[in-house]
Formats: structure tokens, sequence, C-alpha cells
């Protein structure tokens, strides 16, 4: 989900510079990756690297290409106060006095919670972790009160109301999800989807991502 609103510009961009209609169709990685794996057909299929590494690995799709990259951002609820984050150990003192914590599945969460195991604090933060469901943003969560500070990619979070961006993570602390797409390995128009992701990929694109919280990808 991180990535709808990006691919919906970029969708948008390519259909008016070629014609070609794009018709997209978003959900959250765990769901696309099982759609992908039960045999959907699908022209370009575009999620985080290592899972799309995994469908490709599997005979699914083909020749990944790096996208956009996107970093996590922290946010607490409108008018709550703000901690202080600008360092790891602020950080720190912060999660440790938060009654709740928010944070995503996918690679993004998963990197999040071995910052706390790293941190000697998995056990300590444990319960008071709150995962947000398959689809369902974690600023939703902030917003609503079910998380007092929420974790999640900037371009999900910089959007959403009801909620106050902290800003990213602390210096050493970034986390980095690299979105890849590649062609679908049953697509009906595989040089057409070819096409859409050098488009995709094109260094014309990089204010749009920008403007969507993400960035060029450094791997591409």
């Amino acid at each position: 989900m991180a990535t709808k609103p990006l691919l919906a510009a970029l969708a948008a961009d390519f259909q008016r510079q070629t014609g070609a209609a794009v018709r997209l169709e978003s959900m959250g990685g765990v769901d696309a990756a099982r759609r992908v794996q039960a045999g959907d057909v699908f022209d370009v299929v575009v999620l985080a690297a290592d899972a799309l590494a995994t469908l490709a690995g599997q005979g699914h799709v083909r020749n990944p290409q790096a996208i956009a990259d996107s970093r996590i951002a922290i946010a607490v609820r409108e008018g709550a106060p703000t901690p202080d984050i600008g360092s790891e150990d602020a950080l720190r003192r912060a999660l440790l006095a938060a009654k709740t914590i928010g944070y995503s599945t996918g690679p993004s969460g998963r990197a999040l919670l071995q910052i706390f195991d790293l941190w000697g604090l998995g056990e300590a933060l444990g319960a008071r972790l709150v995962q947000a469901r398959p689809g369902v943003p974690v600023g939703r969560l902030v917003a609503e009160g079910e998380a007092e500070i929420g974790f999640q990619q900037l371009s999900e979070l910089q959007s959403l109301p009801g909620i106050t961006l902290l800003g990213g993570l602390p210096p050493g602390l970034d986390i980095v999800t690299t979105f890849t797409g590649a062609v679908g390995a049953h697509s009906t128009q595989p040089e057409a989807a070819r096409q859409l992701l050098d488009f995709l990929s094109s260094a014309g694109t990089a204010g749009v991502k920008q403007a969507h919280g993400m960035s060029p990808s450094a791997s591409s």
C-alpha cells in the first residue's frame, strides 16, 4: 500500500505520454504476493525487493527492476505531546515512555523489531506493540488512539489526517525499503509491461517520487 499514491500518479503520467492505459490494483504486500503465487495473472508486479525476489525465484515474475526507495517515519496523534526523537537515546526514552507502539507488517516492520532486539528492548516493549492489520495504515491506529506512537513509511503517513509527523528515524537507524517491479511470468503483453517498468524507474520520475515521500532507488 505504500506505493499506491505514487504508482497512481506515475501510471497517469505514463498514460498521458504514451496513450497506453494502465489499470492499477493495490493491496497489502502479503496479499499481493499470495495472489501472484496462486496464479493470478498480472502484467507488472510491484513489491518490496525481498518479496519480489522470492517471487522471481519461484518463477512467477521476471527481471526485477528497482523503482523507488522508501524510508520510515514516526508519528503521534494530532494534538498529543511530541517526544524528542532526534537521537538514538532520545528515541529509546520515547518508546519506553509510550504505552502503545504501532508498527506495520512487511519488511519495514520486521526491521524495526530487529532494532528493538539489538537494543535489548524486545521483551520490554513486546506487550506494547500493536501491529497494523494488512491494508490498515499505522497512521490510522495513531489517529484513532490505538497506538500512542507509530512507525511506517513516510509515503503512507504523510497524507493521513489526525496525526503529527515527528520526522524520520535518528541518524544511523534509517530503515529503507526498496520497491521493485517485474514483468509477470504469464503477462499477455510483456513488451508493454517492460516499457511501463522502464518509465517507473526513469530519472524523469524523481520529482513525483519525492512528492510522494519516496526517492529514486539507489539500486537502479
